[in-house]
């Protein structure tokens, strides 16, 4: 009943929410990204991000792995994006995304999705990433580890996603994302001989600061970049959360030291031993002619300065009305994400009593048709009962006439075969009989003749005895 009821309501969601077959999330062990491996030399991630609160995310795109990303539930923001330069793009529409795994594991979505879309699919939205709502009035924006300008098409798209965002005042995303595409196209992609082998990281050192208490502003931001082929290089760079324009290069193990003890960003070092120590410093020259926060045009500098005053009155005098508009959008979006709940709510509902109705009315012809057949199977056993009880009482019958005929034929039959027997048994009997007679006759005389020898001895004895009591002794002689 579950599994059935379960697939019927994601059928559903899959035709009401389309964003439901986009990006994807995918948690592994310690050992590596799964499919995001790809973004790392030699196809190793960094080492030493070992807190239980680290999850790992391979940011995927139409079923495609676009970036890599180290997210950190605790502080609700990325530790690092590792990802490879695709193609200098212009900005597109902000569309933002988030990782439904992140917060509910269980959950059937197994690609990143649009925020507008989840409506209540998820179970625990935002308790361990961040949401658009955590910005919204805060003065911070959404700023992108993975710049969405050093991608393509749908590259681009998927760095949109707010596991791969941290807390960045307006001027500070800005300057953040120019400085690293300009070091990327200007300095690095140069002298990198194989462009698919420059591996990029990009990360944030979280602080204690917190944006509306959950997510937290990061101190500072990282770069590390590797050219990883023979005579390679390896860079890294940190720009200061309260200075926009600060840029300082420095080694790779300068800046692994700056983050968790034991941390290992690079396998061996991007062949530490072996790197090109001329092209690095090339590289760094060309890191250094960048200057933070400069535009590329003099004339748009000229023009900058000139209109400057009239930016910072339009911009005092727009702010209000910006953040009007902000919070109508917010509403906005928030009635809408209520009305796809709400209906969510009422196709679940319905939903679930069709489905109810099905499901008892099934039962009720399952146990219809059960104990039809039981009744229909049922017949031939008990007639063949029936046939054979009556068949036993047949033989029971035939065997009380043949026990009650034997009787009545014994009661004649035995008298007879006494009657036959009597001749025999009386003739037979007179030998015995005479001998008993004999026998008797014979005892009676024995009888007699000891009663009569018993008589005479007593007659002798007294008369002895009245001899010797009355005759003298001394005439016995005579």
């Amino acid at each position: 009943e579950w599994t059935m009821k379960t697939s019927i309501v994601f059928l559903l969601c899959i035709s009401v929410f389309p964003g439901f077959s986009q990006g994807r999330v995918v948690r592994e062990d310690e050992t590596g990204f799964a499919e995001c491996n790809v973004f790392f030399p030699g196809q190793v991630p960094p080492e030493g991000f070992t807190e239980p609160f680290h999850v790992k995310i391979c940011q995927q795109y139409n079923k495609e792995p676009r970036f890599a990303t180290l997210y950190s539930t605790k502080d609700k923001i990325p530790l690092y994006s590792a990802f490879k330069f695709t193609k200098a793009a212009q900005s597109e529409e902000e569309n933002w995304l988030v990782e439904p795994q992140v917060d509910d594991p269980e959950n059937d979505l197994l690609e990143m999705v649009h925020e507008a879309d989840v409506g209540g699919t998820v179970a625990n939205l935002g308790a361990n990433q961040a949401l658009t709502t955590d910005y919204v009035g805060s003065g911070y924006e959404r700023g992108l580890l993975n710049p969405s300008l050093l991608n393509e098409e749908d590259f681009q798209v998927a760095t949109y996603t707010l596991t791969n965002a941290v807390p960045l005042s307006p001027a500070l995303s800005k300057s953040w994302h120019r400085d690293v595409g300009k070091v990327v196209e200007q300095a690095l992609i140069p002298y990198c001989s194989k462009m698919d082998h420059l591996y990029l990281l990009a990360g944030a050192i979280p602080s204690s600061v917190r944006v509306k208490g959950k997510v937290s502003v990061p101190q500072s931001l990282w770069l590390a970049a590797c050219c990883d082929v023979p005579e390679g290089w390896s860079l890294g760079l940190v720009k200061k959360i309260n200075d926009e324009n600060s840029l300082a290069d420095l080694t790779v193990r300068e800046l692994e030291k700056q983050l968790l003890p034991g941390v290992h960003l690079f396998k061996g070092n991007c062949g530490e031993n072996k790197q090109n120590q001329e092209k690095r410093e090339a590289v760094l020259q060309a890191v250094s002619q960048i200057r933070p926060g400069e535009q590329v045009q003099t004339s748009d500098n000229q023009e900058t300065k000139e209109s400057g005053w009239v930016r910072r009155v339009a911009g005092i005098i727009a702010t209000p009305f910006i953040k009007l508009l902000e919070l109508l959008i917010y509403i906005f979006v928030e009635l809408v994400k209520f009305v796809f709940y709400f209906l969510w709510l009422v196709v679940k509902r319905v939903v679930g009593t069709v489905l109810d109705g099905v499901y008892s009315l099934w039962n009720g012809m399952v146990s219809y048709l059960k104990a039809v057949s039981m009744v229909l199977i049922s017949i031939p056993y008990d007639v063949g009962r029936v046939i054979i009880n009556i068949f036993l009482g047949f033989l029971q019958i035939v065997r009380d006439v043949v026990s009650l005929t034997y009787r009545i034929l014994s009661i004649p039959v035995g008298f007879v075969l006494h009657l036959a027997a009597f001749p025999y048994h009386s003739i037979c009997a007179i030998p015995s009989v005479l001998k008993d007679m004999a026998t008797g006759i014979g005892g009676t005389f024995s009888l007699v003749i000891d009663a009569t020898a018993a008589v005479l001895h007593g007659f002798y004895y007294l008369a002895g005895h009245i001899v010797k009591r009355f005759v003298p002794k001394g005439s016995s002689d005579d």
